[in-house]
Formats: structure tokens, C-alpha cells, sequence
């Protein structure tokens, strides 16, 4: 057939073809497909790949790739890497899907650094230790060993735990090595808190004291309380010492000359825990910037101005029921933001600006567990039997960590949290060193660390 002859002829069976209904459109198909020989099925299969298996990423802006590999969870997109180069390519440079995977894991987002491989990178990493915490191998344990009685005194700092005991000693470790840096003889210890030149310690012979490290001699005696002490804090800057005791009050000291400022009342029960905090926002009754004593007790939480003027007031008293019948686990956590504490009823968060409980967390048999550390996106708790971790956005239980009989203690001070910077967002870096602290009824220090990335 002519040219000529072939395009008029082409012409008119496509408008024949166009006219007909789709049923129609398939069977005349089918049958000059019946009619083709192998050169023509290989032109068409040639050009249905083309036409059929279009490369979308490949073929789209990069913006709207992007846009749409958001959708996709990180599993899928590591499979699509596997598809082609190409698609490797542009899934792997895609920053904000990869930032917002290690976001979902609770990863903290640096958002300065713009690399889009680092964040592919931080999300395998992110992946394996979140593994590790499901399948419970995140963790390992160690022990230190040199007390001869109880310990009922724990502190930790910057990879520093100290620890105070009825062997009339307190004990300065190294979590990492496990080796004892200083030991210094005491009183009774019930409660300890140091610095690179000192320790402070609360004593069941009712006193607080102030020692050096280096000669173990007693600077100051802080006398006063006519029961025992089981919580101190101290600021420097302020040279202010503040005292929880068995006696139901908080006494407020001059760290350098050991003077008593004030004496706070108002509590009806042991004073458990004492926390001198800075303020971190404003409200009508302190300002940022503003340091804040808060003190517990078994059913209440008090809130004091610092300052020297006799009498002081208490700002708020905060609990979770008004007929205290439900009684506050001895921890507390206060960032200056938040003020956080378990009880029977669940872990109560109360806003610092308003003092609205902002939400109670009532996870699985709760009625045992007791609070160690609280951060933006994490928890730490634990009970008789195991240390567990909680994402605080779903409020689920990620991981739990078995632990042996520990010795108990109602006051809450023979145990602790180590490093909790990562409550606020893992980052690969702040998952290293002691997770939780507490003393054996042998004497012992039992310790739960971060075991190193596989």
C-alpha cells in the first residue's frame, strides 16, 4: 500500500476506533493482536513499558517528589532506595522526610545541619537502638562495691555518683570505671549532694554538714532540725542551703557561715524531698529568672519565694486529692516549666505558670510505679521489678529492664536516674552512661547503664 493509500487508510479506522465503546476497543485489540507475528508484539511490548511503567520521581520536580515520599513511612522509603539509583538518589536527599523519621522515633532534630545522608544515617542508627529498647538489650549492669552497712544516700553528676551510708562514710565513684574517687568519713547519711570541691550531707542525727572532698575535713554544721534530715539542696550563687526534715519543716541556711534564715512550717508529715530551681516562666506570682523552693511530703506539695524575710509565706500547696486519701510517691521533678509526681491515681503533670494539672498519665498497672526522671519526650519509672521507659507523646511503654531486690525505701533516696538529658530526645550521643542507681540489701551499688551502640 502506498503511503499516501496507508495514512488515509490509518485515519479512517482511528475515527472508526475512536467511535466505538470500550468493550468494542478491546475485542478489535485482542484480535489484531491474534493477527501479529513476533516483530509486531515486540513493538508493542516495547512501548507499553514505556507507556505503562513510567519513573514518577524520575519524571516529577524534585519539590513534588519530595512532597510526596513525606507520605511514606521510613520502612517503605528504605525499600524504595533499593528500587534504582535514581530513586536512592532522591529518596537520600530528601532532609525533612529523614529529620521527621528520627523525629517520630524521639530523636532531637538539629535543624542547622542540612545534610540529607546524616539524617538518613541518625535514622539507621535511631532504628537499632530503638530495637535494642524493644527487644530489651539496650541496657547492661554493673555493680560497686566498698560500703560495709545500708546505703539510704544516692547523687549523680556528670558521670559522678556518690553515695552516703550507715558506715559513717560517703563514697565518691566513677559510674565509667567503676573505681572509687574519694571516701571520706561522715555522719550518718540520708541524704548527699556535691560539687567538684564539696559534699553536703543530711544526717538521721538531725544535722546537715558541708565537707570537703580532698580533705574530707567539715566545713560547716548546720544544726537546727529536731528530726532527721532527708533532703538538701544548695545553690552557690544564692549561698543558700535548703533542708527537708522529719521534724514537718524546711529550713532555709547560709551555705558559707551555716546560719538558719528561716524555718518554713506548714507541713504535716516528714519532709521528703526539697528542690531549689530557677523559674522558667511568668505567672502572677514569680517571674524567670526567680528561684523557687518547692517541698513535699506524703500528700502535699508546698511552694516557696526564696528569700531572708522571716515568716515566709507559702505560694501555692499543690496535691492530687483533698482529703488525702491518696498519697504522693516520694520523687519530684521540676524544670522550672513543670512541676511532675506519681501517685496511686497515676503521674500528675501540673503547669508552673498556672498551677493546672496539665494531664495525668495513667499507664498499665500503675499503682506500683514510681517516677525517676520526666523530659519532653521521655519517662523513666520503674517498680518493685523492672525500670521502664515511656514516649510520653502516645503515653505507651516502650521498653522494660528487669531489676533485682533492691533495698526500698519510703523516703525514695536509695535510688536514683543517671543521665537524663536524653529524656528530652535521643541524639546518638547522650545515650551513654548511667541509666538508674540503687542499693542492695548487701550493701552494693547496682547499677543500670546505656550499652553501647551495635
Amino acid at each position: 500500500m502506498e503511503k499516501k493509500d496507508f495514512e488515509a487508510w490509518l485515519d479512517n479506522i482511528s475515527i472508526t476506533f475512536l467511535s466505538l465503546t470500550d468493550l468494542q476497543k478491546n475485542e478489535t485489540l485482542d484480535h489484531l493482536i491474534s493477527l501479529s507475528g513476533a516483530v509486531q508484539l515486540r513493538h508493542l511490548s516495547n512501548n507499553l513499558e514505556i507507556l505503562l511503567k513510567r519513573d514518577f520521581l524520575k519524571l516529577l520536580p524534585l519539590e513534588l517528589s519530595f512532597y510526596l515520599l513525606k507520605w511514606l513511612d521510613p520502612q517503605t522509603l528504605l525499600t524504595c532506595c533499593l528500587v534504582s539509583k535514581q530513586w536512592n538518589k532522591v529518596i537520600s536527599a530528601c532532609t525533612e522526610v529523614w529529620q521527621a523519621a528520627c523525629k517520630n522515633l524521639g530523636w532531637q532534630i538539629d535543624d542547622s545541619v542540612q545534610d540529607p545522608l546524616h539524617w538518613k544515617k541518625v535514622y539507621l542508627k535511631a532504628i537499632l537502638r530503638m530495637k535494642q529498647l524493644k527487644d530489651h538489650e539496650a541496657f547492661e549492669t554493673s555493680s560497686l562495691i566498698g560500703h560495709s552497712a545500708r546505703v539510704y544516700a544516692l547523687y549523680y553528676k556528670d558521670g559522678l555518683l556518690c553515695t552516703g551510708s550507715d558506715d559513717l562514710s560517703a563514697k565518691l565513684w566513677d559510674v565509667s570505671t567503676g573505681q572509687c574517687i574519694y571516701g571520706i568519713q561522715t555522719h550518718t547519711c540520708a541524704a548527699v549532694k556535691f560539687d567538684e570541691q564539696k559534699l553536703v550531707t543530711g544526717s538521721f542525727d538531725n544535722t546537715v554538714a558541708c565537707w570537703e572532698w580532698s580533705s574530707g575535713a567539715k566545713m560547716q554544721h548546720f544544726r537546727g532540725h529536731t528530726g532527721a534530715v532527708f533532703s538538701v539542696d544548695y545553690n552557690d550563687e544564692l549561698d543558700i542551703l535548703v533542708s527537708g526534715s522529719a521534724d514537718f519543716t524546711v529550713k532555709v541556711w547560709a551555705l558559707s557561715t551555716g546560719t538558719c534564715l528561716n524555718t518554713l512550717t506548714g507541713h504535716t508529715e516528714w519532709v521528703t524531698k526539697v528542690v531549689l530551681q530557677k523559674c522558667k516562666v511568668k505567672s502572677l506570682m514569680h517571674s524567670p529568672g526567680d528561684y523557687i523552693l518547692l517541698s513535699a511530703d506524703k500528700y502535699e506539695i508546698k511552694i516557696w519565694p526564696i528569700g531572708r524575710e522571716i515568716n515566709c509565706k507559702c505560694l501555692k500547696t499543690l496535691s492530687v486529692s483533698e482529703d488525702r486519701s491518696i498519697s504522693l510517691q516520694p520523687r519530684l521533678h521540676f524544670d522550672g516549666k513543670y512541676i511532675v509526681c506519681s501517685s496511686a491515681l497515676g503521674l500528675y503533670q501540673w503547669d508552673f505558670a498556672s498551677y493546672d494539672i496539665l494531664r495525668v498519665i495513667k499507664p498499665p498497672d500503675f499503682s506500683n510505679v514510681s517516677l525517676l526522671g520526666f523530659g519532653e519526650i521521655f519517662a523513666l519509672l520503674f517498680d518493685n521489678r523492672y525500670l521502664y521507659i515511656m514516649d510520653l507523646r502516645t503515653e505507651k511503654l516502650l521498653s522494660r529492664w528487669p531489676l533485682p531486690e533492691y533495698r526500698k525505701s519510703k523516703r525514695g533516696s536509695s535510688f536514683l536516674a543517671g543521665e537524663m538529658s536524653w529524656l528530652n530526645g535521643l541524639n546518638g550521643q547522650n545515650d551513654t552512661g548511667l541509666v538508674f542507681a540503687t542499693s542492695m540489701p548487701d550493701h552494693s551499688i547496682h547499677l543500670v547503664l546505656w550499652k553501647e551502640h551495635g
